[in-house]
């Protein structure tokens, strides 16, 4: 699948992308995503990028984590989804809307404190999945910490093959080999790596710090 005809297919997907994460993760009041930003635990004056943003559903609470004096980044490489989160944003004076490429992050090396995903990092495919975590590994100063939020793997066996149905037809191969060891697979870049799986909806939190120079 080609990068412009994945950006117009994300771009149509942003229609309707709130209402399908809301089924998909059996959240539909958004109680994850608050979940999700208790667990980052930021600072007040934080800078942090939130990777792959789509609609902004994280940025509200990262806005709100961080306070008047910090600064949040929504990176997505599709306009449509970055015009949803703008809208529904509505110009936060603390925020920044980036269109760019996870994998060639348009940023200086050290600045972040923290760089968050939800949902979005086994959308991307081998190449790209390692060269965005070089350069999440970049882009972090000494201390920062990688935030990833995805469905967990279900339980339920029958619910378990359709997941991972859903991986293999997307074309996501390499996704299923990092599910088998993903701690691993995250130790590849970072020191600290731990996995907390979360009571509201079926999805995990991978807290990943950063390498030491």
């Amino acid at each position: 699948m080609s990068k412009r005809f994945k950006q117009k297919y994300y771009d149509l997907f942003s229609r309707i992308y709130d209402q399908f994460v809301a089924l998909h993760s059996h959240d539909r009041e958004g109680k994850l995503r608050q979940v999700f930003t208790d667990t980052v635990k930021l600072r007040r004056g934080a800078v942090v990028l939130d990777l792959c943003t789509g609609t902004g559903a994280l940025l509200p609470g990262l806005i709100s984590e961080t306070g008047e004096k910090g600064l949040v980044f929504g990176l997505d490489f599709s306009n449509g989804m970055l015009r949803r989160a703008g809208l529904k944003l509505n110009a936060s004076p603390n925020l920044l809307l980036v269109q760019a490429d996870a994998a060639a992050l348009p940023f200086q090396s050290n600045v972040f404190d923290a760089v968050t995903c939800s949902h979005a990092f086994y959308e991307l495919d081998k190449d790209a999945s390692h060269r965005c975590l070089n350069e999440v590994v970049r882009i972090l100063h000494a201390r920062g910490r990688f935030l990833m939020m995805e469905h967990d793997v279900p339980k339920n066996r029958l619910v378990r093959v359709l997941f991972y149905m859903r991986i293999f037809l997307m074309g996501r191969k390499r996704a299923l080999q990092v599910l088998k060891d993903e701690e691993g697979f995250f130790r590849l870049y970072f020191d600290s790596v731990e996995k907390v799986l979360l009571s509201a909806g079926r999805s995990k939190v991978v807290i990943a710090g950063k390498q030491q120079d």
